[in-house]
């Protein structure tokens, strides 16, 4: 790996969120440069604080919030990144790519990068199965968007099934593959 490789980890409002603070940490120790950023529903189960102890780096939330620097962030850190995985992602997150919605500053940097990006769904096994979250997926993997596909394992509503955001060692596996 010539020089140190920019990630930016999309952190999304999944109750797997937790395991994104392991992510962040491996990818760090694997020398990679680490950009968190947060949607605003993420923020209500994980203080972004955590992100930037475990990443060393500012962490990013909103669209609006006051850059440290004169630079429109979705842009600069679009530009950056050599990476873009999204981990956990929610339905929520996959249809707003989707469709082109950029409300947030993450679905802002996805439409701006030329980056490859990588998607690790989590979420319930209806929400998954559905046909319009199937459909979705189909839709952005055509298009080349990568995915890292969720397990079998017991889910946060207490049923067993597909939806538990894959294991981290795969994640990691994956971004390096992706980088080569």
């Amino acid at each position: 790996m010539a020089g140190k490789r920019s990630i930016v980890l999309g952190v999304t409002a999944s109750i797997a969120i937790y395991k994104a603070c392991d992510i962040v940490r491996r990818l760090k120790s694997a020398a990679f440069s680490i950009s968190v950023v947060m949607t605003r529903e993420s923020e209500e189960l994980i203080k972004p604080i955590v992100f930037q102890s475990l990443s060393g780096s500012k962490v990013y939330c909103g669209l609006f919030d006051m850059p440290e620097s004169w630079q429109i962030e979705h842009v600069s850190l679009a530009d950056k990144a050599d990476l873009i995985l999204i981990a956990p992602a929610t339905a929520n997150i996959v249809a707003k790519i989707a469709s082109g919605i950029c409300d947030d500053l993450l679905t802002c940097i996805v439409a701006a990068t030329k980056a490859p990006v990588l998607i690790a769904p989590a979420m319930n096994e209806n929400m998954y199965k559905n046909k319009i979250t199937q459909s979705n997926i189909s839709k952005l993997k055509s298009l080349g968007y990568g995915f890292i596909e969720p397990r079998t394992g017991k889910l946060a509503c207490g049923s067993t099934g597909i939806g538990c955001l894959a294991e981290v060692e795969e994640i990691i596996k994956e971004v390096k593959r992706a980088l080569r």
